[in-house]
């Protein structure tokens, strides 16, 4: 009987476990730092779309600083006095949320009551107890609901008045900034890769941005025209909501569809009226993503629905709404990166569009590939 079998050596920690620690480390601080790293995330981004017209007033002899005042104020009064035109109706329609929310509630629960099966019954003469009571409700849900939204809208300010300075003083400095990125790599063709780079997260982001606002007007007005025959209140502010909510993948239809619903039932006493403003918007909505986007996108926009849809869900987490909104951006410039990085250039493959023709997988079986295990 010979030695015992020497056991294997023990091995070290995996380096993908360090790896993924350190991406969930990443996560969670960005989630932490909210308050500080979204108004520089959403600057970061505008800038990439912005920067072209500063440029081009700056190749016209405007000096930069002033090109990025007049670019700036330009789009913040537009913003402005297209914004003034929608207080009324919305205010209009705050001033009803908590009566629209107590009947939207009592439809849902005659619908319940007309279920087969259910014994829930609703009882059309409340007493006038019951009444009061239903009424002090309403008054406590509203101020609820009025604390929140003070509460989100001082928040909100805080952080446009940042990322608007930001953008102000990224914009004025975009130029150096880069120059002075370039001249501090030593390689000269890491700093052709940059370069490249930084121009092409720039072209790719701010065509994808202004062709989406392009797209969503459209449909902001297909919808406002589509209300207003239903005979729905205030269908520009609906047609403003339907644009704006459009630019965050999945969630924002999804959200507009929920709210039109809302309001179809509020506004119409007809079961088809109640359905049809929620039904026109998804109707627009197909249209605009099946065969308009597509076809105004072109193939070097078009990503993978999947690791879109991942995006949307990942930064939505991170940092809400507007996390939700800058997803897709975010996704082109990974993208970018890694085109240029040889060991990421495979994620580059599950980001881009889905192939309408791929191999079979028998083929694939058989196609000659890469070993990309490491030689001994």
């Amino acid at each position: 009987m010979g030695p015992p079998a020497a056991l294997p050596p023990r091995g070290g920690i995996p380096p993908w476990v360090g790896q993924a620690l350190l991406v969930l480390a990443v996560v969670f601080l960005l989630r932490a730092a909210k308050v500080v790293l979204l108004p520089v995330a959403l600057a970061v981004v505008f800038t990439f779309v912005l920067a072209p017209p500063v440029r081009r007033l700056r190749s016209l002899g405007v000096p930069p600083a002033l090109g990025a005042g007049l670019v700036l104020g330009a789009l913040v009064a537009a913003l402005l006095l297209f914004g003034s035109t929608l207080v009324t109706p919305a205010a209009a329609w705050w001033e009803r949320a908590p009566s629209n929310l107590h009947q939207v509630m009592e439809a849902l629960e005659r619908l319940r009551a007309a279920l087969p099966g259910s014994n829930a019954r609703v009882d059309p003469n409340p007493s006038p107890l019951e009444a009061l009571a239903v009424r002090e409700q309403l008054r406590n849900e509203g101020m609820a609901l009025t604390r929140v939204v003070l509460g989100q809208f001082w928040y909100f300010t805080v952080s446009s008045a940042a990322t608007v300075i930001l953008l102000f003083f990224l914009l004025a400095t975009e130029y150096h900034l880069v120059s002075r990125g370039i001249e501090a790599i030593a390689r000269p063709r890491a700093r052709a890769l940059v370069l490249s780079g930084i121009r092409e997260a720039q072209r790719d982001i701010g065509r994808f941005l202004t062709t989406m606002t392009l797209l969503n007007i459209g449909l902001g007005v297909a919808t406002g025209l589509a209300l207003q025959a239903i005979g729905l209140p205030n269908p520009i502010l609906w047609g403003t909501l339907a644009a704006v909510l459009n630019f965050i993948f999945y969630i924002g239809p999804v959200v507009m569809t929920v709210l039109l619903l809302m309001a179809g039932i509020t506004s119409f006493v007809d079961a088809g009226l109640m359905l049809a403003p929620a039904l026109a918007f998804l109707a627009l909505n197909a249209l605009e993503s099946n065969l308009v986007g597509p076809w105004l996108m072109g193939r070097r926009l078009r990503l993978n629905p999947v690791f879109v849809f991942l995006s949307v869900m990942l930064w939505g987490w991170v940092w809400g709404m507007a996390g939700a909104l800058i997803a897709v951006p975010m996704l082109l410039a990974l993208r970018t990166v890694c085109r240029r990085v040889p060991r990421m250039k495979i994620v580059c493959a599950f980001i881009n569009e889905v192939d309408p023709t791929p191999l079979p997988l028998a083929a694939l079986l058989d196609a000659p590939g890469r070993d990309r295990r490491p030689r001994v």
